[in-house]
């Protein structure tokens, strides 16, 4: 019966490719559509032939985390997930350099933290250890409530289990108030803040609930599949064709197709039309609504709406490819200058470029010698900036030179800027231009409070018959593991299934 219906999914992003799979293996007929030249939407490659050889670049995502998601939804597709992923435990999971001091580095083993933490602060290892087991149950009991849950009313989301378990949660604190309660120390405040960057927001607006991210940090680690994070892309992308989807790049949508209310398929750009029973947009939420979408009466959100969210950040990213090695990184590197607060209210609050700003650093070439030349490092630089923000190819090139004189500098990387073998610069107007990003952001709605749970856009549309949406627009959110449950959320969504639990099985 399923094959009967036909699914279109707009956009390959890590979203959409886990709907396809999903639903192409319960039996639906699966077209994806996409824009660009190559699927996984940011999660996709940047290549670079040069005379040292081949640079492979991560164009997006660099971080695997929450590893029991990846897990659990191999195991719900039915597949062995170390037959698609080689993975590796990375030790230490990052290294931090002050401004103009030490750096340290951090592990998912609790005994190791504990040292560094004593030596910055008496007493915060036990803290760490005793804060560290209060965020476990946060986690777990999000992943029981929260998580794998659709919302239709406010009534779904403060429900009398919910309600219970929410008395143990700090629901309505701010992330940084509880962080700097516990811990005095300027750095450690910073090492248990910065995870709010992953979720797009700023710890000084972060709903407290989400210091779980302390958990799934120094708890389940940071790993890393051999090859990438595209080895993710490349896993779902063979996991879905093998079950029928179809893939078509280079076919960017114009249209939803509605019809009485009813999504009927897409028109795209070329003027080709594809009829279809259901469409889910992976695409950008606002894009879907404002563009996609023709007809105002069919739109949920207005424009006005919009202009009044609160964005995650974009960025300012370089792929680089360096000559000979650099021992003062790891694979994954954080700097954080002494100007913390400033840099988000520069993000936030007075948008702004900022002058010495915080930096990560990824060097995946520590430990992976097959996406980088021998005796070579390949190097991401990402500095999260204010979605909005204009500037042209110059000030982009001003910008970059003195981005990499900070990091020959803080980083201790003598000569950077003359190793440099290969370079390209991303930015605001990139997303733009890749993604139909609302305003560049890199990654989609800031996790403040009013834009969580059944306050965030919903995953289905009140005014539009079958047409859904997946991905980090929606719930649950932003990151790749996270973009994977909004997959098996859809799944239940077109199922019928209402409990909140994972799947276990299609």
């Amino acid at each position: 019966m399923n094959k009967q219906k036909h699914i279109i999914i707009i956009g390959s992003g890590i979203g959409g490719l886990a709907s396809a799979c999903l639903l192409s293996k319960k039996g639906y007929k699966v077209t994806i559509l996409e824009k660009n030249d190559m699927p996984g939407g940011r999660a996709s490659l940047i290549v670079k032939d040069t005379e040292k050889g081949k640079f492979i670049f991560d164009k997006g995502p660099s971080w695997y985390m929450m590893p029991d998601v990846f897990e659990d939804f191999f195991k719900v597709l039915g597949e062995d997930i170390n037959k698609h992923l080689e993975l590796q435990l990375l030790s230490p999971s990052y290294r931090v350099f002050q401004e103009e001091g030490k750096s340290f580095d951090f592990f998912a083993n609790i005994e190791k933290n504990k040292e560094t933490f004593e030596s910055l602060e008496k007493g915060s290892g036990d803290v760490l250890e005793k804060f560290l087991s209060q965020t476990k149950f946060q986690y777990e009991v999000a992943k029981q409530e929260f998580m794998y849950k659709n919302y239709d009313s406010i009534f779904d989301f403060f429900n009398k289990r919910v309600m219970t378990l929410g008395r143990k949660l700090p629901l309505f604190s701010k992330q940084s108030t509880i962080i700097n309660r516990l811990f005095k120390n300027d750095l450690l405040q910073k090492v248990m803040q910065y995870q709010t960057v992953l979720l797009g927001t700023s710890p000084y607006d972060t709903p407290g609930i989400y210091t779980l991210m302390n958990y799934v940090d120094f708890g389940l680690g940071v790993w890393y599949p051999k090859g990438g994070l595209y080895e993710v892309t490349k896993a779902f992308v063979n996991i879905a064709e093998k079950h029928g989807t179809e893939i078509k790049v280079n076919s960017p949508v114009k249209k939803i197709n509605i019809d009485n209310g009813k999504a009927t398929g897409v028109t795209l750009e070329n003027g080709a039309i594809i009829d279809a029973d259901m469409v889910i947009s992976n695409a950008d939420y606002h894009h879907t609504e404002q563009v996609l979408i023709e007809e105002d009466k069919y739109r949920e959100h207005s424009q006005k709406y919009w202009d009044k969210r609160t964005l995650a950040p974009s960025a300012f990213i370089m792929y680089l490819g360096i000559d000979g090695k650099i021992p003062t990184l790891s694979h994954h590197n954080l700097f954080f200058p002494k100007a913390w607060k400033e840099n988000f209210d520069k993000i936030f609050k007075h948008p702004t470029w900022p002058g010495y700003p915080a930096l990560y650093v990824c060097a995946p070439s520590k430990s992976d010698d097959s996406i980088a030349p021998n005796n070579t490092e390949n190097i991401f630089v990402l500095v999260p900036i204010a979605a909005g923000l204009s500037h042209t190819e110059e000030e982009k090139g001003l910008y970059a030179d003195k981005i990499l004189s900070l990091m020959e500098k803080e980083l201790d990387i003598p000569n950077l800027k003359e190793r440099i073998i290969t370079k390209e610069i991303y930015s605001v107007d990139n997303f733009i231009k890749d993604y139909n990003a609302f305003k560049g952001t890199a990654l989609g709605l800031a996790h403040t409070l009013p834009q969580t749970a059944i306050f965030r856009p919903n995953n289905i549309s009140r005014k539009v018959e079958n047409l859904f949406f997946v991905g980090a627009g929606t719930n649950p959110g932003i990151g790749v593991p996270i973009c994977i449950i909004s997959a098996e959320l859809i799944y239940k969504r077109i199922e019928k299934i209402s409990d909140p639990e994972p799947l276990k099985e299609v």
